[in-house]
């Protein structure tokens, strides 16, 4: 009898543990006109999110102190690294800045990573993504340097290039580098790890015709991309991230030109399949990024003053 009490309480134990470590999901987010700040939402199963109340970041840096596309991501030590686009127009850089717990957060710092480019228009929606081979962290943003690349349709202020450095430390950042030209005017991208030596960038063709989330494949984190898919979403269609769901990832994009918010699941990338009926998201909703979270963390959000 004590044998048995043992191993149930042994085994509730090993329960209770267990759901404590789960992790939920975060998504960040802004509210228009990007003055406020960091707004954030949880979900337990990925589809279905819940909005915690208020900013938790204000904006302090950047010419215009907005904070726009938050892109946040949990390091290894379980520091959360934010950036954010600080200027819709004019500006060099992007913002930065870190937290152990999302509600005490280091200085806000400015990174101006085209300083080198005088003639640069902006630095739209930078995306870190953290490369597990190199142990490093790599930052994709768009931007447009009149008459660099071949316009095609575009206007040449709105012939955007994808650019990325790398870093270790949010210290010391390597030199900027294009990192993504496909020939056409190109934003919002975002890096997937599939598997070993297998990535897929995600990313939104901005010429005025299409304005549409596609993907293209390559073999590193850093490329070189293969030609980019036919149109995975509509007319109009913006910010992607995705998310690692069960067996499936989901891909969410803000669906600006009918006002909603939409999300295609998949195994490979290749195939997708519609469950925007499944999901939901709290009302102003923009978009940004998702990370994880322990259940403690989201406890102490959920109750903070």
């Amino acid at each position: 009898m004590k044998k048995i009490f043992i191993i149930l309480t042994l085994s509730l134990f090993a329960i209770s543990y267990a759901q404590k470590e789960k992790e939920l999901y975060l998504f960040t987010s802004f509210r228009e006109p990007a003055t406020e700040g960091l707004y954030l939402a949880y979900s337990e199963d990925g589809y279905n999110w819940k909005g915690l109340e208020g900013s938790f970041l204000k904006p302090e840096i950047g010419a215009s102190k907005i904070m726009r596309d938050p892109s946040i991501t949990k390091g290894v030590d379980g520091t959360y690294h934010m950036v954010w686009t600080t200027d819709w127009k004019g500006g060099n850089g992007f913002g930065y800045a870190s937290s152990k717990d999302l509600i005490h957060w280091s200085e806000q710092k400015y990174i101006p990573v085209m300083k080198n480019e005088p003639e640069v228009v902006n630095v739209w929606a930078p995306e870190i993504f953290y490369d597990d081979v190199k142990k490093e962290y790599i930052i994709i943003w768009a931007s447009t340097i009149p008459f660099r690349f071949e316009k095609g349709v575009e206007d040449e202020k709105n012939n955007h290039r994808m650019y990325y450095v790398t870093t270790k430390d949010f210290k010391t950042f390597s030199d900027t580098k294009l990192y993504y030209d496909p020939g056409f005017s190109v934003i919002d991208c975002v890096i997937v790890k599939k598997g070993k030596k297998d990535y897929v960038l995600v990313l939104k063709d901005n010429t005025r015709p299409m304005r549409n989330i596609k993907v293209a494949f390559g073999k590193s984190p850093l490329g070189p991309f293969q030609k980019s898919s036919e149109p995975l979403t509509e007319y109009l269609s913006e910010g992607p991230t995705v998310v690692k769901v069960g067996k499936n990832w989901l891909l969410y994009y803000d669906n600006y030109g009918s006002k909603n918010y939409k999300a295609l699941s998949t195994t490979d990338f290749v195939h997708f399949e519609d469950v925007s009926s499944k999901i939901s998201l709290p009302e102003g909703h923009k978009h940004g990024t998702i990370t994880t979270i322990s259940a403690d963390v989201l406890k102490a959000l959920i109750d903070r003053k």
